[in-house]
């Protein structure tokens, strides 16, 4: 790839949930191995997810010659993570790769919680996870505490955005000597245009349905907006607050004019809507926002996590977070004079052709891996040289 020789590695990516972006990065990564002669394998929770990200992960086994292990694995911390990390150590102790690489806060730890052995890597990214915590509440003193212990047992550290870096730094402090800002990347199909539904809603939602992903001020947003003009929304996805969100709908009237639906691919969502709405709280770097900025999809999204990233030169596009009122006026916005909102879609889709690409993306990672890989062959051969009393290896 790009002239940079790759040698033949055994890789196994650990996560916990099949679940929305942090699954859909895994996915391009094992895909993009695999084509690239990689053995790869995956380990995730037993418990079943929606029908579509099950199927996903049935798909994905197709390119994996290491296998899809499931293993019991809860959401918080407890007992439970002795089990899933003798059962991670089985399933490494028999696959025997080069590279174990953890995948959000629960995965991460997993995988960096083998143990060291020769010729292996252990790398870590985090996706968010922990940093969502604030370093005073409880859990943030937990899971930030937990993250520094891991420190010493990590080789690598690949951040999606740069914003991932420094919040890390920021939070967490020391970090190892090799680290990566790494941007998600999407699927050359996936910058190809896209046909408007002829029953397209005026606005789309797609995501996790949690507070977190500011529904909760999309619905108000809605409710204002329906007061003055007609307008309609699709909310697409499921989640742990889906009830509470319908309930709210109902509350402030909105039942004509918003509908819910089940979880569905990326682009026949964004077909039902004409303009893409994400409100959220926080984000790492959001493939929603990727995907539909490569459909050339008109975007109204909030200035949090690395979507500045994404959008580069047109970040004052981007509206404050949590606020009915900015999103509202962004929506009204749209509704008065769609056609500027294309214009910045068509510009924002061709600043990302050649920094967002899923091909660029997998190179990158596989790039890291070969350098931390030839620097612990250095080290080894360091050791030898000085008669075993080169640096000490860490747990």
């Amino acid at each position: 790839m790009d002239g940079f020789f790759l040698p033949r590695l055994r890789v196994l990516h650990t996560m916990r949930a099949p679940l929305g972006g942090l699954f859909r990065h895994v996915r391009d990564v094992v895909q993009g191995q695999a084509e690239a002669g990689y053995d790869v394998g995956v380990v995730c929770e037993r418990n079943a997810s929606d029908p579509l990200s099950e199927g996903r992960l049935d798909e994905l086994a197709d390119h994996c010659s290491l296998g899809v292990h499931r293993i019991s694995m809860s959401r918080h911390a407890g007992v439970g993570d002795v089990h899933a990390v003798r059962a991670l150590r089985e399933v490494t102790e028999r696959l025997l790769p080069d590279v174990v690489h953890g995948h959000g806060a629960k995965g991460g730890a997993y995988a960096r919680l083998m143990p060291k052995a020769k010729g292996r890597v252990r790398l870590y990214t985090p996706h968010g996870g922990s940093l969502h915590f604030s370093p005073r509440s409880p859990a943030g003193l937990l899971y930030h505490s937990v993250e520094r212990f891991l420190l010493r047992r990590t080789e690598g550290i690949i951040f999606e955005s740069q914003f991932g870096q420094d919040r890390f730094s920021q939070i967490i402090g020391k970090m190892p000597e090799q680290v990566r800002v790494i941007h998600n990347g999407i699927t050359a199909s996936e910058f190809d245009s896209l046909e408007t539904s002829a029953t397209a809603a005026d606005f789309v939602f797609l995501g996790e349905l949690r507070t977190l992903k500011g529904v909760g001020e999309l619905l108000e947003a809605l409710s204002i907006l329906k007061l003055s003009k007609p307008v309609t929304a699709v909310l697409v996805g499921s989640g742990p607050d889906a009830e509470m969100f319908k309930a709210q709908a109902r509350s402030l009237g909105l039942e004509d004019c918003v509908r819910f639906e089940a979880p569905m691919p990326a682009r026949a969502a964004f077909a039902l809507g004409r303009c893409v709405v994400m409100p959220s709280h926080h984000e790492s770097l959001p493939y929603v926002v990727l995907e539909a900025a490569g459909a050339s999809r008109p975007l109204i999204t909030t200035d949090v996590g690395g979507i500045g990233e994404i959008f580069g030169t047109l970040s004052s596009r981007l509206i404050e977070p949590k606020s009915v009122a900015a999103l509202s006026r962004a929506m009204t916005a749209f509704l008065d004079a769609p056609d500027g909102y294309h214009v910045v879609a068509a510009e924002l889709r061709r600043q990302m052709l050649s920094g967002f690409s899923a091909h660029h993306m997998v190179t990158q990672i596989n790039r890291f891996y070969s350098e931390l890989l030839e620097e612990l062959d250095r080290e080894a051969a360091g050791n030898v040289t000085n008669g075993g009393l080169g640096k000490a290896g860490s747990a």
